[in-house]
């Protein structure tokens, strides 16, 4: 049955808060316009953008912003234009410089017209970050590139400090909410990568309130914890357009607790729950918690 709601409905009071104002956020937005860079903050209409920006903090989106594919839930543009621009990577890494950030979060439109996918893209990237900041952290959000085990490969081989790679949503909501991704074929992913290194911690999020049950969010973050990924993103999905999916159900804040209290009880090292969380949202201090959470284990 489809949903009734639309985007002009009003939302509940823990969806609405002020904007964070002052220099940082257009200091942030300045650089990354004059760098001629992406993020996925503002392509995805990320409800953090000011925050983040704020704190200096931004989610570089490379070879984009036309991705080749179209899930109904996303907003960035539909429809890549050419190749790559090959000195991206290089603008990628001093913009994270001037920026002064000590941990990168890298993430890509998905380019199905590449035929690796874009894997060396987001290699290169990482090499031309950790040339120019020997001691920053990289984390990368990658696209699931159609299952090919050499691409993931490649990436892996660049060696980012997390490898995230989203799940988004249910099993049985894939035909509408990603119709061209494939439920076991990101959960394949995520296994090849901890098989290929298993000291990179693995990454995922979902998305709730796009008509998932209780029992399908259970079976989601099972088959996660099943393909070795310890660090989990729990948000509510905000409809970008009247042209999206409708959201189906706003989650409330306690539900969002006892969704994380229920993801630490199966197994996951950090998990970060809330309606404005997103794949990058605090991702440093989830990385630095389960660092020292494998130190202390290794202690032991």
């Amino acid at each position: 049955m489809k949903s009734k709601q639309n985007i002009s409905i009003k939302k509940p009071s823990w969806l609405r808060r002020p904007l964070p104002t002052g220099p940082e956020y257009e200091q942030v937005r300045s650089l990354i316009k004059k760098s001629r860079l992406h993020t996925v903050c503002q392509e995805a209409q990320c409800p953090n953008q000011f925050e983040c920006f704020s704190k200096h903090t931004a989610a570089f989106l490379i070879m984009g912003p036309g991705c080749s594919r179209n899930c109904r839930f996303c907003s960035v543009p539909t429809g890549p234009s050419g190749p790559p621009d090959p000195e991206e990577p290089r603008r990628v890494a001093e913009a994270a410089a001037a920026l002064n950030l000590k941990y990168v979060v890298v993430t890509s439109v998905t380019r199905d017209d590449l035929p690796d996918g874009g894997a060396g893209f987001f290699a290169k990237t990482i090499t031309a970050i950790l040339s120019r900041m020997p001691d920053a952290l990289v984390e990368v959000l990658i696209p699931d590139f159609k299952g090919d085990p050499d691409a993931l490969k490649t990436v892996i081989n660049a060696r980012p400090d997390v490898l995230n790679h989203n799940i988004e949503t249910a099993a049985r909501l894939y035909h509408r909410v990603r119709p061209e991704a494939e439920y076991q074929r990101s959960l394949d992913l995520l296994k090849q990568a901890h098989d290929f290194d298993p000291s990179i911690p693995l990454k995922s999020g979902l998305m709730l309130g796009l008509g998932e049950t209780s029992a399908e969010i259970r079976r989601t973050i099972q088959d996660l914890y099943n393909s070795r990924c310890r660090i989990l993103t729990i948000g509510q999905y905000l409809q970008p357009s009247r042209q999206h999916l409708t959201v189906e159900r706003f989650v409330p804040p306690k539900e969002f607790d006892g969704w994380s209290r229920i993801s630490l009880e199966t197994g996951f090292q950090e998990v970060a729950s809330g309606p404005f969380v997103r794949s990058s949202y605090h991702a440093h201090d989830l990385y630095k918690n389960i660092q020292s959470q494998n130190r202390s284990n290794h202690e032991i």
